[in-house]
């Protein structure tokens, strides 16, 4: 019998008028429903104002979001607390939905003395050990083995966890998917393979990146599960990560989920995406932006109402104020810690090289004010 290597199949639950499909709707109850709809609208909201921030050159870049909040606080949502998120770079909601506090990824986004990687990384390269979830990292596919090697000794340890990786459609040009597929595919590691397929790779369009008719068909190849699903569908991203979790628990090995959404803006703040993408196409990528449809969910549930939302808005309003405020009086990091963590001791030279470091003289408002 011949295998059908196409994947024709896209499961969605929410129709464009809000009504979730009785037999895919993963049934979540009212308060979890509308929990994750404010996470969708503070996302947006912390987005565009980092997008302003930076435009007035208040902070170096920023890398948001913008149309792909289903597919990122979809699968968040659906992860167990002692699952771990290995992300990519656009999953700062997922990181606010797992406990980190908005105050703290602020400071990182500054690089300030409150940050938790000390200004080291440039900004949305976040980390949060307490939120199980793992450092953004610059070098393209990274992620991807570091979280098949994370899920292979939890399953050595018999352990029940799950790892969760997120990867744009152009990282599986890189020999990082690869490598994470095939050694998943072996070892049956409990392992979820997110693709964020928004079409483009920096102004790459997708059907640049492969021959193939899908992604998610290449897990064929590696024997690994593989499904295609609506990434602007909410409900439909929680089903499906659900189903490769418990795939992933029960030691039937990862899943490769192909989530098509669409980017509604830049691939960061440094891109033109006018120089690349006609208005005809982002108009009609517009107009299947998750929000507005789940806010059409919540509504037709009875959940939601005009002046919850203001009232939201308002309060998130507020916090961000507050955080970008006190970020910005936050002094930047002492220079005292560029010499710190990398050894549990310190040795001799390094020892040295701080000392003179700090009698140096130096400008003013660096290194602590050294």
């Amino acid at each position: 019998m011949q295998t059908q290597f196409v994947l024709d199949d896209v499961v969605t639950v929410l129709g464009p008028d809000g009504v979730a499909d009785p037999a895919t709707d993963p049934k979540l109850p009212g308060e979890t429903v509308v929990r994750l709809f404010k996470h969708m609208l503070l996302t947006r909201m912390v987005d565009e104002r980092l997008v302003l921030l930076q435009r007035q050159g208040r902070i170096g870049f920023h890398i948001g979001s913008l149309g792909e909040e289903a597919c990122i606080l979809g699968p968040a949502a659906a992860l167990g607390d002692d699952d771990w998120l290995w992300p990519c770079y656009r999953e700062f909601g997922a990181l606010l939905l797992r406990g980190m506090p908005l105050q703290t990824y602020l400071d990182n986004m500054y690089g300030n003395a409150n940050d938790a990687v000390k200004g080291r990384q440039m900004p949305d390269h976040y980390s949060g050990r307490p939120y199980k979830f793992g450092s953004v990292s610059s070098p393209i596919g990274t992620q991807m083995t570091q979280a098949v090697g994370f899920s292979w000794a939890a399953k050595m340890k018999g352990d029940k966890s799950v790892s969760l990786v997120f990867f744009g459609e152009g990282a599986t040009s890189s020999s990082e998917f690869h490598n994470a597929m095939n050694f998943a595919g072996v070892y049956k590691t409990p392992t979820v393979f997110l693709c964020r397929n928004n079409g483009w790779a920096i102004s790459v369009p997708a059907g640049q990146q492969t021959g193939s008719q899908t992604f998610a068909q290449k897990g064929f190849a590696y024997g690994v599960t593989p499904v295609r699903v609506d990434g602007n569908d909410l409900l439909a991203m929680i089903k499906v990560t659900r189903d490769a979790i418990e795939r992933g628990r029960r030691g039937e090995g990862p899943t490769l989920i192909e989530a098509l959404t669409h980017r509604l803006s830049g691939h960061s703040t440094s891109d033109d995406p006018k120089a690349y993408r006609n208005e005809a196409e982002m108009t009609a990528e517009r107009a299947k932006d998750p929000i507005p449809r789940m806010r059409a969910h919540v509504v037709a549930l009875g959940l939601w109402d005009d002046a919850q939302e203001k009232a939201w808005a308002e309060q998130v309003e507020a916090d961000i104020k507050r955080a970008v405020e006190t970020a910005e009086k936050t002094p930047a990091p002492a220079l005292h810690t560029m010499f710190e963590d990398v050894y549990a001791t310190q040795p001799w030279h390094l020892v040295e090289q701080q000392a003179e470091a700090e009698r140096a003289p130096r400008p003013a408002g660096h290194g602590g004010g050294h």
